[in-house]
C-alpha cells in the first residue's frame, strides 16, 4: 500500500495496482483546500508531506449488514485490529430478516472464535426509515426484479453506501474509531456505482475533509470475486487459531449469513438460504460453486 497526503491533511491509502481517479478532480478538491498551485500531485508515492504516524490503525468500524460479505469483512477485521465495531441500518429494506441474521452472525462469532470474541465490541442499530422513503426500488417496493433503462438492476438503492459511509463515519468520529471496512466490490457485483472503488476514494477524501479527520476506508473485497470471497473467509478462519477454523467459518456463513433480496430463510442451498433466484441468490451460489470446485 501506498499513501498520499493532502494540504488538508486527509490521507489516501492506494493499491498499488489500482488507478487512482481522475486527476481533475482531485485538482479541484486542492483548490478547495487552499491550494492554487498547479502540481499535480503523485498518488504512488507519499511525497507531497512527510508521512509519519504515531501508532498503527488499531480500531475498525465495521459496516456488518449479516450478509457474506460483510461477514467476511468483519473476520478480516478481528484478524488485523485490536478494538472492532459494527454498526448496520434499518432502511426499511425487504430483507429485514438480515437485521436478525447479522445478530445471529455475532453471537456465534463470539462462541465460536475466542480470539476474536474479544476484540468485537459494541454493535451499533441506526434507524435509516428515511431511505426508503426516497428510494423507489426493488429493494424497498414490493415490485419485480428487473433492468432498468439507465443498465442498473431496480435493486440499487441510489445513495445507499454514501449515507450508509457518512454515518458510519460519524459515529467513528465520536467513538475514535481509525478505519471504516466495508464489502463493497466492483468485480462480481450488480453494477452499483455506490460500490465502486472511485467512489471510495472519494468518499474517504470527503470525509476527511468534512470531519477534520483522517479515516480510512478499508474495501477488502473490491478486487475479488465471489469464489474467493469464500477462499478469504476459509483462510480467515485457518488463521485464528481455532482448530479447523476455515470450515467452521464456511460453516457459520453457510447456515446464519443472509444474502437473499426476498428474505427467504426457507430454502436450505448448499451454499446457504436463499430463493435462488434473485440476483444477490444468484451471485452467491455461483461463487460458492467455484470455490467448492477449485478449492
Amino acid at each position: 500500500m501506498v499513501y498520499s497526503v493532502n494540504r488538508a491533511g486527509a490521507l489516501l491509502r492506494l493499491p498499488e495496482s489500482a488507478l487512482p481517479p481522475p486527476f481533475e478532480l482531485f485538482a479541484q478538491v486542492r483548490r478547495l483546500a487552499g491550494d492554487s498551485s498547479d502540481n499535480r500531485p503523485n498518488f504512488f508515492t507519499a511525497t507531497n508531506h512527510p508521512v509519519t504516524f504515531s501508532r498503527p490503525h488499531t480500531t475498525a468500524l465495521v459496516l456488518f449488514s449479516g450478509g457474506q460479505d460483510s461477514t467476511t469483512c468483519l473476520a478480516q477485521a478481528l484478524s488485523n485490529y485490536e478494538h472492532v465495531e459494527t454498526i448496520a441500518f434499518d432502511y426499511g429494506q425487504r430483507h429485514r430478516v438480515e437485521l436478525d441474521a447479522r445478530l445471529n452472525v455475532l453471537r456465534e462469532l463470539k462462541n465460536r472464535f475466542a480470539p476474536w470474541a474479544a476484540k468485537l465490541g459494541q454493535d451499533h442499530l441506526l434507524d435509516l426509515a428515511v431511505l426508503g422513503q426516497v428510494s423507489d426500488c426493488s429493494l424497498t417496493r414490493d415490485v419485480a426484479f428487473k433492468m432498468e433503462k439507465s443498465g442498473l438492476p431496480n435493486t440499487f438503492v441510489p445513495g445507499r453506501n454514501l449515507l450508509f459511509l457518512t454515518l458510519a463515519a460519524a459515529l467513528a468520529y465520536r467513538r475514535d474509531l481509525q478505519v471504516l471496512v466495508t464489502g463493497v466490490c466492483e468485480t462480481d457485483f450488480s453494477g452499483y456505482p455506490d460500490c465502486r472503488d472511485d467512489t471510495m476514494k472519494a468518499m474517504q477524501l470527503a470525509l476527511s475533509l468534512g470531519m477534520d479527520k483522517r479515516f480510512l476506508i478499508e474495501t477488502p473485497l473490491m478486487w475479488i470475486d465471489k469464489a474467493d470471497t469464500w477462499r478469504l473467509a476459509y483462510s480467515l478462519g485457518e488463521q485464528s487459531s481455532v482448530p479447523q477454523g476455515g470450515a467452521a467459518l464456511v460453516e457459520l456463513i453457510i447456515e446464519h449469513t443472509h444474502t437473499c433480496y426476498l428474505g427467504d430463510r426457507i430454502h436450505r442451498h448448499a451454499w446457504g438460504y436463499g430463493c435462488g433466484a434473485c440476483p444477490a441468490c444468484e451471485l452467491r451460489a455461483g461463487g460458492y460453486q467455484r470455490f467448492m470446485q477449485t478449492g
